[in-house]
């Protein structure tokens, strides 16, 4: 993918260059990226590709504040009060992809939405919401460079009677027993699937470096590589959680970034690296007085963890994460430690950078790294202290002020004058009202446990 901007429009030449070099190509899949980091849209036969690109395709603009089902909850008076009207979606330009993976020769292409009738960019869309966020952050002389890593497993499509998942079988291979941290047997074993991922990203041009077996039995995790565009940092992200669960499907898996999928194994997580670069693209953090700036950034992280919480842990599962092994609990720091929210990794110079390690891997991309900006911007702007950096294990004690319950940190997002300054207070209240909505769904059934605890 090549560099994009909301306010751009793919013109149909670039379709028409495309499909002169994939003939085979019949269906289109276009669509827009919600606010849980969720694709949205429709798949157009090829056939109808010009209209696409010339004229757009409508859809219900309510998608971006929908649940992680695709559901509404009428948050803010979107999708219900206002007659869930459509939006115009076009084509990002650079986006169009073949998606490899795919039954039927399939293309992809990344859109952005307007209203219909103004043609003004939507400000619930998360895209536009990080994209007006790294404008402050540029106006302000701060050049952000990030990176995402995403963990996930490898599980069998088959659920048990109770709807239970377990750990995929490999091609050729039983269910793995055992953990296999770092294991390049386990890759090994794993070989055909990464190699079919590995070949649909470059296809996608997704810039994957590198791929480790993690702690989890049938855990993986997948790597981006550092760009200083934080907007295409993120859609890198989502794109390669659509491609990983794409490539699975296809091997007869599935690929879930659920949060906590096994209560006995590690959660899946999301973990953000970022940087300051100048104008010149040299790192800051590592330059002179670049200690300062990233105790600065972290400090204004260490401020705005608990008020973005949410953003974070967006769901009921995604709290359980926390209950693991070198999973945050407090607003901690150090170097070289896992245990700590706000991590730096060793190196010097131009490896300089804070890996921040709080988020799941079922977070939004977007709205995480919005976030993540934003402290970033904060701190430094205030010219922040940070606390002293710990050493040991961070997590054990944890921190009494954790919001450790989703109802808690959607309270705290909703009502942050802090994270408003930086994020439209009315979307931290539509978001909310979603994910409320979405929590008391899941609590409409009775779960087999309570049968157990309660009969």
């Amino acid at each position: 993918m090549h560099e994009q901007n909301t306010d751009k429009t793919a013109s149909v030449s670039e379709w028409h260059e495309f499909f002169a070099a994939n003939p085979d190509i019949e269906a289109i899949d276009a669509f827009v990226i919600d606010s849980c980091g969720n694709t949205a849209g429709k798949r157009l036969p090829a056939a109808d590709a010009d209209k696409l690109y010339k004229d757009g395709i409508q859809f219900s603009a309510s998608c971006f504040v929908a649940d992680c089902r695709g559901l509404g909850h009428d948050a803010g008076g979107l999708g219900k009060s206002d007659g869930d009207p459509d939006g115009i979606a076009r084509p990002l330009p650079g986006t169009l992809c073949r998606a490899p993976w795919t039954a039927t020769p399939t293309a992809q292409v990344v859109c952005h939405m307007a209203d219909f009738n103004e043609g003004q960019e939507l400000w619930f869309d998360p895209r536009v919401i990080l994209a007006r966020l790294v404008a402050k952050c540029r106006e302000a002389g701060l050049h952000p460079v990030v990176a995402c890593e995403l963990e996930f497993y490898l599980i069998d499509p088959r659920r048990a009677p109770d709807g239970r998942i377990s750990v995929a079988a490999l091609p050729g291979r039983q269910p793995a027993r055992r953990a296999a941290n770092l294991s390049l047997e386990a890759v090994e074993e794993a070989s055909e699937f990464l190699q079919r991922v590995n070949e649909a990203a470059a296809a996608q041009r997704l810039p994957v470096c590198g791929a480790v077996a993690e702690y989890g039995i049938g855990q993986y995790e997948v790597n981006l590589r550092h760009i200083a565009d934080p907007l295409l940092a993120a859609d890198h992200a989502v794109l390669l959680k659509r491609l990983i669960k794409g490539v699975a499907r296809a091997m007869g898996m599935e690929a879930t970034f659920m949060a906590k999928p096994f209560m006995a194994q590690p959660g899946n997580g999301l973990h953000v690296h970022v940087s300051l670069v100048d104008e010149a693209g040299r790192n800051r953090f590592g330059a002179a007085g670049g200690e300062a700036l990233l105790r600065h950034g972290i400090a204004g992280m260490q401020a705005m963890l608990y008020d973005s919480f949410a953003f974070f842990a967006p769901n009921f599962n995604s709290q359980r994460r926390y209950l693991g092994l070198f999973v945050p609990t407090s607003r901690d720091w150090a170097t070289n430690n896992r245990s700590v929210a706000f991590r730096i990794p060793p190196g010097h110079g131009e490896a300089r950078r804070i890996e921040h390690r709080v988020a799941g891997a079922d977070a939004s991309p977007h709205l995480t790294v919005a976030a993540i900006l934003a402290a970033l911007l904060h701190g430094v702007s205030n010219r922040l202290e940070a606390t002293t950096p710990v050493e040991g294990r961070a997590s054990a004690g944890g921190d009494p002020d954790f919001p450790g319950d989703l109802i808690v940190a959607l309270d705290r997002l909703e009502q942050s004058a802090l994270l408003a300054k930086y994020l439209p207070a009315a979307f931290l209240k539509i978001y909310s009202e979603s994910k409320r909505g979405e929590y008391l769904e899941l609590l409409e059934e009775i779960c087999p446990r309570e049968y157990d605890f309660y009969v």
